[in-house]
């Protein structure tokens, strides 16, 4: 390995079952117990990443490409980025201020095509052909993107702005609100969801969770499900603005129309009907983190910082921070709170909960994502609430990680089955703000990549194809700067990294050759090109049949010892002659050539076989 820097469908399936690493099958218990799963190591100081001051940059896989600095309207002196969305040749910037839309048909010189003030935050963007959809929590928000503010919140305003945005981009020039649909907590976060089987909508979950608008304030549902009581109390004594998701259901012929059509009531008890049947979580006691002081003594690897800190959830899973939805395997990941749920989307204007999880190492669960085929879904812990550093030398690695559950289909319903924890493995300073953050899988065939933000802990590139053994396998990251900011989002789109940089502003990357990742896989990966992408808004990737997508097939089983080196050679030079020759003899003389250096009687190398017989010309 190079030494780190300083300064869809049958064929995906097909080509990804030899090169696999099995993941064990293995029943589990719902709530993971004390202990369980311990893993005694801590965050390495040895690492390049560590104590890096200033602007200055370790990295490994991974190059900056570009640096675009935020500048008016939305300057960092007074607003921050948040997500990311694609389309086209572009990013969409979102920002707690409005949005940019960036042109980056040019990766590496990457320009602001259109501003957009419209405060609000937290500027949560999604992508759906010409429309787009934000986030907005803020109670001083206004319909107008007005920067004077709503009034107070307790006094009913009907030019305050709390829930989803809908914008017409169909001229990225000149983008146009078409509505706000109002809900009850704001928007924290909204997730477009498509569905299958109904072409002329989509509908979005929102997820809302500041304080309840003032009673009075109508929400934009027209049968009055939630009209001019948000923040009462119901017969029960509960709030019915809690505990729920809220399902904007978006005609696409009149998209202004759209409106909340469900209350989606994800945490009630099956028993009882309770509408907070999730508050039950897992507690912190009689963890063996009982010593909080400071700094770091490595006699006592269990001790705990910053002072008085408890990173045990609080059972009070009320609403989702974050859904993932995948409709092509009819299911959603919801990061609750207290909880990880398992959602049935099948009718997506009806998600029904199907499992729940919960752990006692969890703060707060904060994302998910799931691998290409839905076998396998990641929780993130944002542990800190994006406000602490907690990647220092004493925080263990199941504190603050990400979680990995496989998706045990063998009963009536599907089950998260857990396998093991992640976090970034290089130690930050009490300095550096370090939490897990969002993240997306790469198209690399054959294994499950992905590449996530940890705010000031910079870019991590790993292997969760085996989820009980997730390794790191390329990273990005710059010191702290003068502000402590940091990757809020950090996602691939068609060849290119992209991290929006909480003040620093978009940074562009390209990945590179490593030990653990090839050049040929890199390529294969590229050449999965996509017209828009929201990263937790899945759609399978898939690959056509090509010379660079065998290459990396035969890189991946020389990695598994699955053939030697030389063979392995003499097969990817001959496919890349195939690739370049003049006329179809050539091509097929090439071709052959690499058969010939395969064993038929071995089944992962018939695998590569029997792809290089489809390469041949017809």
């Amino acid at each position: 390995m190079p030494a780190p820097s300083r300064s869809r469908g049958a064929l995906a399936r097909r080509l990804r079952a030899p090169f696999a690493l099995a993941a064990a099958a293995a029943l589990g218990m719902t709530v993971l117990p004390a202990g369980a799963t311990a893993d005694p190591n801590l965050p390495s100081t040895d690492d390049p990443r560590y104590s890096l001051e200033g602007d200055d940059s370790a990295s490994l896989g991974a190059d900056l490409l570009a640096n675009l600095p935020n500048t008016a309207p939305l300057d960092t002196d007074t607003y921050i980025n948040s997500d990311m969305a694609f389309t086209g040749d572009h990013v969409i910037q979102g920002s707690y201020g409005g949005f940019n839309v960036i042109d980056v048909s040019d990766p590496a010189n990457p320009f602001v095509r259109t501003s957009v003030l419209c405060p609000g935050s937290q500027g949560d963007v999604n992508v759906y052909g010409d429309l787009m959809f934000t986030s907005v929590q803020a109670a001083t928000a206004r319909v107008d993107c007005g920067t004077e503010g709503a009034g107070p919140s307790s006094v009913p305003n009907p030019e305050r702005a709390r829930g989803v945005r809908i914008w017409d981009i169909s001229d990225l020039d000149n983008p146009v609100q078409l509505a706000v649909i109002q809900t009850c907590r704001g928007s924290h976060t909204n997730r477009l969801v498509e569905d299958p089987n109904d072409p002329d909508h989509v509908y979005i979950y929102n997820s809302g969770t500041s304080g309840q608008r003032a009673a009075g304030e109508a929400v934009h549902t027209p049968d009055g499900l939630q009209s001019g009581r948000c923040g009462q109390l119901d017969a029960s004594g509960e709030n019915p603005s809690q505990w729920m998701i809220e399902v904007i259901k978006v005609p696409l012929s009149d998209p202004a129309s759209a409106s909340v059509v469900k209350e989606a009531r994800l945490f009630a008890d099956p028993g009882t009907g309770a509408v907070n049947g999730l508050q039950n979580g897992p507690t912190r006691a009689g963890h063996p983190c009982t010593d909080f002081s400071n700094p770091f003594d490595p006699t006592r690897p269990n001790a705990c910082s910053p002072a008085g800190s408890n990173y045990s959830p609080t059972p009070n899973t009320n609403t989702c921070h974050d859904i993932t939805a995948y409709p092509e395997i009819g299911l959603a990941a919801g990061a609750c709170q207290g909880n990880g749920i398992l959602i049935d989307i099948s009718d997506p204007a009806d998600p029904v909960r199907i499992d729940a999880v919960a752990d006692e190492n969890f703060a707060y669960w904060h994302s998910a994502n799931f691998n290409n085929d839905g076998t396998t879904v990641m929780f993130t812990d944002e542990w800190g609430g994006g406000g602490g550093a907690r990647c220092m030398p004493q925080h263990r690695k199941e504190w603050g990680a990400n979680a990995f559950f496989s998706i045990d289909r063998s009963g009536a319903t599907p089950k998260l089955v857990f396998q093991g924890y992640y976090k970034l493995p290089a130690a930050q300073d009490a300095d550096e703000i370090c939490v897990a953050h969002q993240a997306n899988i790469l198209p690399v065939p054959g294994r499950d990549i992905a590449v996530q933000a940890w705010y000031s802990g910079g870019a991590s590139l790993f292997d969760f194809t085996d989820p009980a053994n997730v390794k790191e396998i390329g990273y990005f990251d710059r010191g702290p700067g003068e502000t402590g900011d940091g990757y809020w989002s950090v996602y691939w789109y068609n060849g290119a990294v992209y991290g929006n940089e909480i003040v620093r502003g978009l940074d562009t990357m390209r990945l590179t050759p490593t030990a653990d990742l090839t050049a040929n896989e890199i390529a294969a990966a590229t050449t999965v090109q996509l017209a828009e992408h929201n990263a937790m808004a899945m759609r399978t990737y898939e690959w056509e049949l090509s010379h660079v997508l065998v290459r990396a097939q035969v890189d991946q089983l020389e990695r598994a010892g699955g053939i030697p080196a030389n063979k392995a050679a003499n097969v990817n030079r001959a496919l890349e002659k195939a690739e370049t020759a003049n006329n179809a003899k050539q091509a097929t003389a090439q071709l052959r050539a690499a058969s010939n250096q395969l064993d038929r009687n071995d089944p992962d190398q018939a695998a590569i076989l029997a792809s290089i017989q489809e390469l041949l010309p017809s």
